[in-house]
């Protein structure tokens, strides 16, 4: 553990007078002021305490030397720590001699699974807070405690090393580990912060200074005392003892077991994984290798190139980003030279993309001289220009990064495909021409693919021998047990049938041939008798099977046509017809046929027709919906030829014989017949690869634009406060009001300094200002947000929040702002003169925020923050650094939406694509390796540094940390034995990571090197050098004579020194760049221009300023409406929030509030508004237009506007549209309709709809979670149902009894459910019925005792754990498929006892178990827990 840790997860003891108690509005802790406060001002989790109870004194000793005097030698200083760090040094030893307990702790942290061992005493003392001291003592846990979650079981596990386990013969005893601390203070059961205080140690976001308070010397003294974290060394070496464990362990011995335990004996694999502790994490991190090539190249590690086959990389590679680059066809060549320079750099010296692009980008530029028309006006002027082309930019690099696996992965099927082939040839001496030329051609997977399924179909029977011979089937894959069709051809093959096949005059194989126009043509020969005849004849006949001429032609045939459509040269031809000539037609279903109506987000599709391949690549997202549609089971996609006709008639003169006979005639139709089977089995082939290839580049350009606005996002350097650099971290004071109303629920804000700390947090409630002219004072709000302002001095303030009302607030704000003058910080303008302005008002972007408020790591830096207080830390950081916080999410960022189509794109390749864009912008600002030892979101940058990754960044900060924190320079990172000092990195590693690891340039130490804290690379310092001592015009010798003196940076340092870096300005770079390449063939004409803009400004902030939100993103935000899915012209349902004499004021659902005059409420002019609606009614209204600004819109009511909405207008060319079975369906659904036997219920609510149940099930399938569906009921006019979606593939139908009805058509002002609960409409229902047990459902689901599986499923997990754990008992909740609204509630109170389960049923506002009613899942837990303690005496079986 490190010191870190130790200080800012230390437990806090406060007196008695210091108590807190939580706002039931924000959920914010609210803390008396007379205790110690922890960071924050609140209390911190307990960390450790003393492992040894009984050395007070040298305990008391550590203490004291955390004071330093100030009249204290140094040496005396020195000699205490060289003692204390050989005491602990000796301690350590002892302790690491096997696995002790708080090693097992430490990786177990995250296993509910995990037990540990009982020691003989307990080593940590139980802290308690304030108004603990007067306790009886800590009650002993007994059976009404219960079934814990694995939270509080973690809890016990690392705050207490319990003296008293359990006792199998105890029923008492054997739970006593599992009581769950539920229950409230005031009913005198153990209190929560218990656990609380006790909790692990867990990394602070918080740096050692601000957490302890204490100086330099200090913290030096701490690290002695408490060592530098070096808790995972016995995990890295433990392996090497297992021969000496092996045999001598005694089961028997507890003791024995723990000390010779290893990690795969502890912790279940995935477990290991998850903390990169497998025996593969630790050979990415031992190998020499960037980490990502490892992950990347894991399946082709045995797979070596040959130089032909590097040779071909390059070129294929070329070939393929060629087609999509604009580039000048007379670069052609420059570019190909290009590309297979990054190949060797990649393969050969293992450089990753940020290296190349940086300090090899030369390479990636053409440079020419262009010669130019002599001046006479100049006699001294060049004879020619450089002209430079771009030829690969960075995504060029990752695009080539990923071809180079496919090709690897296109060499490793052919060289296995080819080995196949070779074994063959041992057993049977033949060989086929087909293969032998078709192999080496093949350039794409599919061709590839094609081969070796003519190898399968042609040579079956030899596979098989050679299967036999090796008792298994051909390396790789690549040999398939041939089945019973394969069995078919091979007899056909082997008897005289086969004789009927060669009469056909040509092979499939020349046949193709023609059809690809390759060579000469093969010209088709007759034979002299009918296909009949030929068929009757008695060589060809092959009794029993085949002893007729009928049987033996059906045969043949069937024989050919598989060998045509077998043959790889065929299907090459099919391949390039169906790219070239293939249509899409899309069919509905006749579930899509209902299910699709014209508000359907599928109808743009729903009747396409006749769509070009190439049209989908302007617009993926239309395709990905389509395969999402087909999926849903709503459309078929056909895949067909445009021309199929023309091209088949072409096929057909490629296949019959130029004979004019009746011979010729009678067997040119018998291959007529032959074609048209292949291309029929060809057809769907080619169709199922088209789809799926079409499928994969849709999804390649959607996670393209996806990578392109997440750099977009990467690209902006933190908010720039007036008066500074670029790069300047703010200091930011956010505001939220979260989903809240303004005036009625909290505002939050948080105050974060600089470096992140936050230093004060609050809320407001009442942010109103007065008015002046009615001597009306501004709210206490106002004037405390107006001190705040004054006292704190914040370069900006950020708004954010979830509605609609947060537009609100900016505005409130920004009146506030101007009323009361408040003013940024003061700043020095151009002209030297102080100024200041007015204080800066921005909306955030608040897509980090979101999922930082109730994430793990928000809980862990501040844990008594409410949700919304966090919120307001997460805008407040995002101003600061958007970089990092996007990479604190980690993998949680794939949950940010960037692009409307990225729900159809795999998960796995939006990382990928998120990923490579990280990387980009790390490597473009450089990692502060220092500062990354003590601030964890600078070391979340870490794993993206070129040549690392997680593992690698791991290892790297430990390693430096052993080797006794901060590096002075670069070199450091690669060790030196001489000083005992261990290496971080490899060399190649090295090489990759160093330029972009940076340290500040500390002039006072001597090892320090200036170019450590810029871009160079330090295999340019030389150059870096060379140029400063032409910049101060030194010679040779007074060179010499500044390195003599003080080192190779010698002249770096006089040129910072003396401060004269401009005049590397002056250095003309191409003369010096032409001798590089000339004498060294060296290319570093860009690399001299980043040394030259270094020198002079190290790491300079390139990215783009702060990007503040367009008047659309913010719509989008605070509504989450875009253009597409809310439009002028639309019926939408409102709510009336205000009626008027003459107006209706209304709102939508996603927040956007509209006046509507009585004109346009309805047609007759004699109505009010009042006669016809009431507040909070829901009603239809049709938008008239849209302020996207204000967040405001206008409504129109009349009948006549809202029956005639506004349609999509596609714009669609003809033959792209049936229009005709567009009408038929229309006219077969109103026929249907009017032919039902039931009388049409109307009910006048926007979620009404004319379904059946199923229809209904179908119309939620794709809804969220509690969405519903209001439909007629088949138990009479006074009955409706109400449909909604309970889980996926879960729906629930609540019959709705209506009373007090004025007739049979009309709804009735009363509506009952099952006679307990009543409503006044449907809105009400909705609201405090279904949505309330949807609520219930969404809270029982997050749970974390809630399993995702079926009651069996679950069951298993609950034995599994017993056995892991027998004398634990454990309980879960699963969903009941069976009986929608219901849940089992599955335990098993130990190893040997019977699983059981209860049901529990989900009511409005409550969870219903054994008739009673818990309002929540806490409750719920201890209820359970109760009634089975209750009815232990008398045991109820399961049901």
């Amino acid at each position: 553990m490190s010191a870190r840790d130790l200080i800012s997860g230390e437990a806090e003891v406060n007196s008695q007078d210091e108590d807190e108690s939580f706002d039931e509005e924000t959920g914010e802790v609210r803390r008396k002021t007379n205790g110690v406060k922890g960071i924050n001002g609140h209390l911190e989790d307990s960390s450790e305490e003393d492992d040894d109870d009984d050395d007070e004194e040298a305990a008391a000793a550590v203490r004291k030397d955390f004071i330093v005097e100030d009249d204290e030698e140094p040496e005396e200083r020195e000699r205490r720590r060289r003692e204390r760090k050989k005491r602990r040094r000796e301690e350590r030893e002892e302790e690491e001699a096997g696995l002790d307990e708080e090693d097992l702790d430490l990786i177990g942290e995250a296993n509910p699974n995990f037990e540990r061992r009982a020691p003989s005493e307990p080593k940590l003392k139980r802290l308690k807070r304030g108004h603990k001291e007067d306790r009886d003592g800590y009650r002993s846990k007994g059976i009404e405690n219960i079934f814990d979650s694995e939270e509080e079981d973690e809890t016990d596990f690392r705050n207490q090393r319990q003296s008293h386990r359990a006792d199998p013969r105890n029923l008492q005893d054997e739970f006593a580990d599992f009581i769950e601390e539920d229950f409230d203070d005031r009913d005198g059961a153990p209190d929560d912060d218990d656990a609380d205080v006790a909790r692990p140690a867990v990394r602070t976001y918080t740096g050692i200074k601000d957490a302890a308070g204490l100086d330099e010397a200090a913290l030096e003294d701490m690290k002695e005392a408490f060592g530098e974290g070096d808790e995972y060394d016995w995990a890295l070496n433990i392996q090497d003892q297992e021969d000496e464990r092996e045999g001598a362990l005694d089961p028997d011995d507890p003791e024995a077991i723990a000390k010779g335990l290893e990690l795969k004996d502890v912790f279940e694999p995935s477990q290991l994984a998850e903390k990169l502790l497998t025996d593969e994490d630790h050979e990415i991190r031992a190998a020499d290798v960037p980490e990502r090539y490892q992950l990347a190249r894991a399946p082709y590690r045995d797979l070596v190139l040959t130089s032909e086959q590097f040779r071909e990389e390059g070129i294929w590679i070329s070939d393929f980003l060629w087609l999509r680059k604009k580039i000048k066809p007379t670069l052609k060549e420059p570019f190909r030279k290009a590309v297979a320079k990054v190949l060797e750099f990649m393969v050969a010296n293992e450089y990753e993309v940020p290296f190349i692009f940086q300090h090899r980008k030369d390479y990636l530029i053409h440079q020419e001289k262009v010669p130019v028309t002599p001046d006479p006006t100049e006699p001294g002027a060049p004879d020619f220009v450089i002209s430079a082309e771009k030829l690969l930019d960075q995504e060029d690099l990752w695009r080539i990064f990923d071809l180079d696996l496919k090709f690897r992965a296109l060499i490793d099927k052919r060289n296995a495909l080819s080995e196949t082939y070779k074994k063959l040839q041992d057993i049977v001496d033949f060989h086929d021409k087909v293969f032998e030329t078709m192999l080496p051609a093949a350039v794409t997977m599919e061709e590839l693919q094609d081969v070796q399924d003519y190898l399968h179909f042609q040579h079956a029977s030899k596979l098989a021998d050679l299967a036999a011979l090796n008792a298994s089937s051909t390396a790789n894959g690549t040999h398939r047990r041939p089945g019973s069709g394969r069995a078919l051809f091979d007899r056909i093959r082997n008897s005289n049938v086969y004789g009927l096949v060669r009469a056909f005059g040509i092979t499939a194989d020349a046949f193709a041939q023609n059809a690809l126009k390759e060579g000469r043509r093969r010209y088709t020969e007759d034979p002299a008798s009918h296909p009949e005849d030929l068929a009757d004849e008695e060589r060809i006949m092959d009794p029993p099977e085949y002893s007729t001429g009928a049987q033996c032609l059906k045969a043949a045939k069937v024989m050919f046509a598989e060998e045509i459509a077998l043959s790889p040269k065929m299907r090459k031809v099919m391949r390039v017809a169906f790219y070239q000539d293939g249509v899409i037609d899309c069919f509905r279903t006749e579930k899509g046929l209902r299910r699709i109506d014209e508000h359907h987000p599928y109808y743009s599709f729903k009747y396409l027709r006749n769509q070009q391949l190439t049209e989908f690549s302007d617009q993926p997202d239309l395709f990905l919906r389509m395969i999402r549609a087909e999926e849903e089971g709503l459309i078929e996609i056909k895949v067909r030829m445009q021309n199929e006709e023309s091209f088949k008639k072409r096929l057909y003169t490629e296949i019959e014989s130029d004979n004019y006979s009746e011979i010729a005639e009678a067997w040119n139709r018998q291959r007529r017949e032959v074609l048209d089977m292949a291309l029929l089995k060809l057809d769907r082939m080619m169709a199922r690869g088209v789809k799926e290839n079409l499928k994969n580049e849709c999804e390649d350009q959607v996670a393209k634009r996806c990578r392109e606005e997440f750099s977009r996002r990467l690209d902006q350097a933190p908010y720039k406060p007036k008066g500074m650099v670029l790069g300047t971290v703010p200091r930011v004071l956010a505001i939220s009001n979260g989903a809240g109303s303004l005036g009625r629920d909290a505002t939050c804000w948080a105050w974060v300094e600089e470096d992140g700390r936050v230093l004060e947090n609050g809320k407001f409630t009442d942010l109103f200002l007065g008015d002046p002219d009615r001597g009306q004072e501004d709210s206490e709000d106002v004037k405390g947000f107006v001190r705040l302002v004054e006292r704190r001095k914040p370069d900006v303030i950020g708004v954010s929040g979830f509605s609609a009302d947060s537009r609100k607030l900016y505005k409130l704000l920004d009146d506030i702002i101007e009323r009361k003058d408040l003013r940024g910080p003061t700043y020095e303008d151009d002209d030297n003169n102080d100024r200041s302005d007015k204080l800066d008002l921005v909306i955030v972007n608040d897509e980090v925020a979101r999922l930082y408020q109730t994430s793990e790591r928000a809980m862990l830096e501040h844990p008594g923050f409410a949700p919304l207080t966090n919120y307001c830390v997460g805008l407040a950081k995002y101003l600061q650094s958007p970089i990092k916080e996007y990479a604190a999410l980690g993998n949680d960022v794939t949950s940010i939406s960037l692009d409307p189509a990225q729900a159809y794109v795999p998960r796995e390749k939006i990382s990928k694509n998120f990923e490579t864009a990280m990387v980009d912008y790390v490597n473009l600002i450089g990692v502060d390796i220092n500062a990354a030892l003590s601030d964890p979101y600078t070391a979340n940058l870490l794993p993206y540094v070129c040549g690392l990754g997680l593992r690698k960044a791991q290892q790297l900060m430990k390693v430096i940390r052993l080797n006794g924190g901060d590096l002075i320079n670069r070199a450091e990172l690669v060790g030196d034995t001489s000083q005992q000092r261990l290496g971080a990195v490899g060399g190649r590693v090295w090489n990759n990571c160093a330029s972009f690891l940076y340290i500040d340039y500390d002039s006072s130490e001597p090892e320090a090197d200036f170019l450590d804290n810029s871009r160079i690379h330090p295999e340019d310092y030389e150059l870096a050098r060379k140029m400063a001592a032409d910049a101060l015009e030194l010679d040779e010798e007074d060179i010499d004579a500044e390195v003599n003196e003080s080192g190779l940076s010698a002249v770096i340092r006089r040129l910072i020194r003396e401060e004269q870096q401009y005049k590397v300005d002056d250095l003309i770079l191409e003369e010096y760049a032409e001798q590089l390449e000339t004498n060294n063939n060296l290319r570093k004409r860009a690399t001299l221009e980043t040394i030259r803009a270094e020198v002079q400004n190290p790491y300079e902030e390139l990215r783009n300023n702060f990007t503040l939100l367009s008047s659309e993103e913010i719509f989008t935000m605070f509504t989450g409406e875009t253009r597409e899915s809310l439009y002028e012209g639309m019926v939408v349902p409102i709510s009336i929030k205000k009626v008027g004499e003459d107006y209706l004021e209304a709102r939508m659902d996603c927040g956007i509030e509209g006046t509507i005059p009585a004109i346009d409420i309805s047609d007759r002019p004699d109505v009010t508004p009042r006669s016809l609606y009431q507040q909070f009614q829901t009603v239809q209204a049709k938008i008239r237009h849209i302020n996207r600004k204000t967040l405001t819109a206008t409504f129109v009511m009349r009948e006549n506007e809202i029956r005639n909405p506004v349609k999509h207008n596609y714009d669609r060319e003809a033959g792209d549209w049936d229009d005709d079975q567009e009408r038929a369906d229309k006219d077969s659904m109103k026929e249907k309709n009017d032919v039902s036997g039931r009388t049409q219920r109307v009910v006048k609510h926007p979620l009404f709809k004319p379904f059946n149940s199923a229809q209904a099930q179908e119309f939620l399938g794709s809804q969220a979670r509690g969405d519903v569906v209001i439909r007629p009921s088949s138990k009479g006019i006074d009955h409706l149902a109400v449909t909604w979606k309970v889980s996926d593939n879960i729906y629930q139908h609540i019959d709705v009894l209506e009373l007090d009805k004025s007739n049979q058509f009309s709804s009735g002002s009363t509506l009952t459910i099952g006679g307990k609960f009543k409503y006044s409409d449907f809105d009400e229902l909705i609201v405090n019925h279904v949505k309330a047990m949807a609520k219930k459902v969404d809270e029982m689901m997050l749970h974390e005792k809630y399993q995702n599986g079926t009651k069996a499923e679950t069951e298993r997990w609950l034995s599994t754990y017993t056995e892991a754990n027998p004398k634990r008992s454990v309980y879960a909740f699963c969903i009941d498929p069976k009986h929608p609204g219901y849940f089992f509630l599955c335990f098993k109170a130990g190893q040997h006892a019977q699983l059981q389960s209860w049901p529990v049923k989900i009511v409005p506002q409550a969870f219903e178990l054994q008739r009673n009613m818990y309002p929540d899942m806490r409750a719920l837990c201890n209820g359970f827990k109760l009634l089975f303690t209750n009815m232990q005496n008398g045991k109820r079986p399961g049901r």
